[in-house]
């Protein structure tokens, strides 16, 4: 039986009367252990917040690592965080709006409708279906909308509300939609089915670090052409032109509130083969989200707390110093900072918390290298080791000014790799997907440690392809043209 937890930011915004839900206070839940062990647990997030890197959207991004069901999901909290981003959905039920506010408006000159949408309900009889699937679109509690008519009728806008500003009216309203949700099951929309195999791959020329060099960037092209895929390079101001390909391939630096995200967003509303799919950056650009995965699923890892700005000295009672403080969505080395006394833990939490409600604290497990598997489909497809760089605990060591410098790598056949190691770094990869992602394990003579699990990994010409050369690029494109036949039915 599947058990309903309510997680509000303030006890006093859940009135009496509203349902017999168990009801926690958000910092008990991202805290507690106890939330972790539970199991067919739903949660219903009614933070005020859903910014990003806020508690509330922590409170969805832990509830998806502990496998709890969660509304609204994270996915839904960034479709809803701009109108670029939930504008692409929202197009799809322009013909529905068009008929059905139009036969509800008050008068001919009546330009403007707001439409509250609670668990997929409404208060206008004659937007009931709408509300349904807006709902269905954009899986969210508290749901505002409003209508324009340009022309036609068309969403303009929509935006999450906040429980404790509900009105008297609203809040009646609420009860009774929670109510008729816990007895509602709700379907999901089909995909469509693409028609070409023209495909894409975005990069940022202008990128200091990219995950793929020119020379990498070319391998594809030239594999492309053998097995039929017409490849082109774009670039962040082709985001226009996104729609004219079948498949999205990005090879440039990932991240959440970032162009990146919303190619891929694009790439999936357009029913597009893309990796990385939105689902994956999500996942694996939090660092957060990827220890509780971990923990959840008893991956091994170093030591790891979760910190929250009023429990950081809790954090030496678990881990020993040195500690590694990481930002939640740091990536090539950067964000990342050793402390060796709680002067230091002090010092640099006061600055990472300006920025996120939670940062990670990890064991600092020294080790003249680390492994990095590429996993794709959940297959390994390349294994190398990735060396630190000079004088210095990380493999990227971020200068001052800037300038950074890289350790030193070794290739490896996969056959040849630690089977440990690799079987380590296909269970977490796994739990993230069937993409394309690089896992980090440190090995040492106490074991395997996943590090983390990157979305978007390293493939440069004369590294990662060192052993397959040509056949590594024609073995992550022939996955791309095997995902394309899947949909065209071939």
């Amino acid at each position: 039986m599947t058990r309903q937890l309510v997680v509000v930011e303030n006890v006093s915004d859940w009135k009496a009367g509203y349902s017999d839900c168990a009801v926690v206070h958000v910092d008990e839940y991202l805290t507690d252990d106890q939330y972790l062990k539970m199991r067919n647990v739903q949660v219903i997030n009614l933070c005020r917040s859903f910014r990003y890197q806020s508690v509330g959207y922590y409170c969805s991004l832990l509830a998806e690592a502990r496998r709890h069901r969660v509304l609204p999901s994270v996915k839904t909290i960034l479709d809803l965080s701009s109108k670029s981003m939930y504008s692409l959905d929202a197009e799809a039920l322009d013909a529905l709006v068009a008929r059905r506010v139009a036969g509800t408006s008050q008068a001919p000159e009546q330009t403007e409708v707001v439409m509250d949408v609670f668990f997929g309900h409404c208060q206008q009889d004659g937007l009931q279906d709408l509300a349904r699937q807006i709902f269905e679109t954009f899986p969210c509690p508290l749901l505002q909308v409003e209508f324009q008519k340009q022309g036609h009728w068309r969403i303009n806008a929509i935006k999450t509300l906040a429980l404790h500003r509900l009105g008297e009216q609203q809040r009646l309203w609420f009860g009774d939609a929670l109510a008729r949700y816990q007895k509602t099951r709700w379907r999901s929309r089909r995909p469509r089915v693409p028609a070409r195999y023209d495909m894409a791959i975005l990069y940022n020329p202008a990128d200091k670090l990219p995950p793929s060099d020119s020379r990498a960037l070319n391998n594809f092209i030239k594999s492309g052409k053998t097995l039929g895929l017409s490849i082109d390079l774009i670039q962040r101001r082709d985001y226009s032109r996104l729609a004219e390909y079948d498949a999205l391939f990005i090879r440039d630096t990932t991240s959440i509130n970032h162009y990146t995200y919303r190619f891929a967003k694009k790439a999936e509303s357009e029913d597009m083969v893309v990796m990385d799919d939105p689902l994956s950056i999500l996942r694996c650009t939090n660092k957060v989200y990827l220890a509780e995965l971990l923990r959840t699923n008893q991956i091994p890892a170093p030591k790891t707390r979760i910190l929250h700005k009023s429990k950081i000295q809790d954090v030496e009672q678990h881990i020993p110093y040195p500690i590694v403080l990481k930002v939640p969505d740091g990536s090539f080395s950067r964000g990342v900072s050793k402390v060796t006394d709680r002067h230091q833990l002090q010092e640099i939490t006061r600055n990472l918390f300006k920025e996120s409600e939670l940062i990670l604290a990890q064991e600092f497990l020294y080790t003249a290298f680390d492994w990095r598997i590429g996993i794709l489909n959940r297959q390994p497809i390349f294994a190398c080791q990735y060396f630190m760089s000079k004088s210095h605990w990380q493999i990227v060591n971020h200068g001052p000014s800037g300038r950074f410098t890289e350790g030193g790598f070794k290739t490896w056949e996969v056959a040849d790799t630690p089977p440990e190691v690799v079987a380590v770094a296909l269970k977490a990869a796994n739990l993230i997907g069937d993409g394309f992602y690089g896992v980090d394990v440190k090995q040492n003579e106490t074991g395997v440690f996943v590090i983390e699990v990157n979305d978007n990994p390293n493939l440069e010409a004369g590294v990662e392809d060192a052993c397959l050369r040509q056949s590594l690029y024609e073995t992550i494109l022939k996955e791309f043209v095997r995902r394309l036949d899947v949909r065209r039915g071939v």
